[in-house]
């Protein structure tokens, strides 16, 4: 960390400390990364002085000279993150791990091969344990969305989101290795599915949507014939299975369905609705934190719900959005009264988005 003159800030730059005005209003939080309009409004300000963290490795680094390149001015805070060393490496290890699952579980399903649970599970690990910046492994998957829903990269997914749930639980690092199993392999029945079905840009029929339907037994069945904890066959068996009753295969209700399962019906729905579809793009997260807050507390764990839903809003604290008016802003701090409508900064004015209806983040930039 280190003291710099406001003459000497540079877009690119990211604040260590929250700099606040001689009143006590927040002017930046920490963490947020400079643009030239932020460092405008330090002036208007009136600031003279800001702590800067001194961590290159959150700057892009030219490949060919290995030397931090600047970056331009008003980039989005997704595009920072695309642009970071980091991300840069998880989007390789990421596509390296999809590509090793992928050929493991199509050996079990189409050879009936032996699956290696721990090989899958450590490389799983690796993309975790692999150092990421200030970048957290929910800002990486919010900005890994180009890649179409396949069955492996959403198994991938949920088993990264699933872990990262698990430390937001406070499980300890053995039920988080497990519940990360329980997410690579809890829709490995789907791929007994026909993938015309599977892909079909639009509605199923009635008998498509059956056979859809099969994926968790058909899953639990297949697992049956590998050495995987229960945890893990029962996450295949009940990830559709809703607290409500409502759910299948088996309409089970509240803590009929396995503690894993909870926890994996959570980041399943979650990573499904954010994801782009063949007939749609990745929903907004506060668009699906809003449905879920209307219609999840029925059907899912509701302290396991809670807990996911701060979080996750948590973890786009500092993101550019676009509210429904048009304007962009930036989110500033959770709003605990409803997580699908936080604070945010627009055009220098604070907002608490619960204060106004008809006013809503539709994307995040």
């Amino acid at each position: 960390m280190k003291k710099l003159s406001t003459l000497q800030l540079v877009p690119g730059m990211i604040v260590a400390e929250s700099v606040l005005s001689y009143d006590q209003q927040l002017i930046l939080s920490k963490g947020t990364i400079l643009t030239d309009k932020l460092i405008t409004k330090l002036d208007l300000y009136g600031v003279l002085f800001i702590n800067i963290e001194d961590s290159p490795s959150a700057m892009p680094v030219d490949p060919d000279t290995s030397e931090a390149v600047t970056l331009p001015a008003d980039l989005t805070y997704s595009d920072k993150v695309k642009l970071s060393p980091s991300f840069q490496q998880f989007k390789k290890d990421y596509e390296l791990n999809v590509e090793s699952f992928k050929t493991a579980v199509n050996d079990v399903v189409e050879r009936n091969s032996k699956l290696d649970v721990d090989a899958l599970l450590h490389d799983c690990l690796e993309i975790i344990a692999s150092d990421k910046g200030q970048f957290g492994i929910m800002d990486m998957l919010h900005n890994m969305r180009e890649y179409d829903d396949s069955t492996f990269t959403h198994c991938l997914n949920v088993a990264l989101i699933a872990n990262v749930f698990g430390t937001w639980l406070k499980w300890s690092p053995e039920e988080i290795e497990l519940v990360t199993t329980c997410g690579l392999l809890h829709d490995i029945g789907k791929l007994l599915v026909p993938y015309a079905i599977i892909a079909k840009p639009g509605k199923l029929s009635a008998e498509e949507y059956a056979q859809v339907k099969k994926h968790p037994i058909s899953g639990y069945q297949l697992l049956l014939e590998q050495d995987v904890n229960e945890h893990v066959l029962y996450s295949a068996l009940m990830h559709h299975e809703r607290c409500d009753g409502t759910g299948y295969p088996m309409r089970l209700v509240g803590k009929q369905i396995d503690q894993y399962a909870r926890v994996i019906a959570i980041a399943d729905v979650y990573d499904a609705m954010t994801a782009a579809r063949v007939y749609r793009g990745p929903l907004c997260p506060f668009r699906v934190i809003e449905i879920f807050e209307t219609e999840g507390f029925q059907k899912y764990d509701v302290e396991y719900l809670l807990v996911f839903l701060e979080h996750v809003v948590n973890s786009y604290i500092q993101n550019q959005c676009r509210l429904s008016d048009g304007r962009e802003g930036t989110i500033i701090a959770v709003n605990k009264d409803k997580l699908s409508r936080p604070f945010v900064i627009v055009e220098g004015q604070y907002i608490n988005l619960a204060d106004y209806e008809d006013l809503t983040i539709t994307e995040l930039l």
